[in-house]
């Protein structure tokens, strides 16, 4: 490829993102009147562009915070799970004594730790 007839940088970028620019650019029409009016039109569409990107980092924390607490349910339960199954393993391996109660939750919780 030489380099020297390309006219366009964008023709370097990867196709995919070609594509990516493209869509990042045609969102950015709606704020035209805007951007248009700046001092500098091509810095005013970069700023409406992230604008754009804002809006949509925006969006996806909104469905990560959506998602996010019955996540945290599941790992919890799954803990619980986890405890009740150390404990019962811990019970018939070492058939502690009831003195040895203390003892035993210690290790429990020390296993639960990995």
């Amino acid at each position: 490829m030489d380099y020297n007839e390309i006219k366009d940088w964008k023709e370097l970028l990867a196709a995919s993102d070609q594509e990516v620019l493209a869509q990042l650019l045609d969102s950015t029409k709606q704020h035209k009147c805007a951007f248009m009016h700046g001092e500098d039109v091509k810095v005013a569409q970069l700023w409406c562009a992230l604008i754009e990107m804002k809006k949509e980092m925006d969006k996806m924390g909104s469905l990560v915070a959506k998602v996010e607490e019955p996540f945290r349910a599941m790992v919890e339960m799954g803990e619980v799970e986890k405890r009740k199954t150390i404990d019962r393993l811990v019970r018939e391996v070492l058939k502690p004594e009831i003195e040895q109660e203390d003892a035993t939750k210690k290790l429990v919780d020390s296993l639960m730790k990995f």
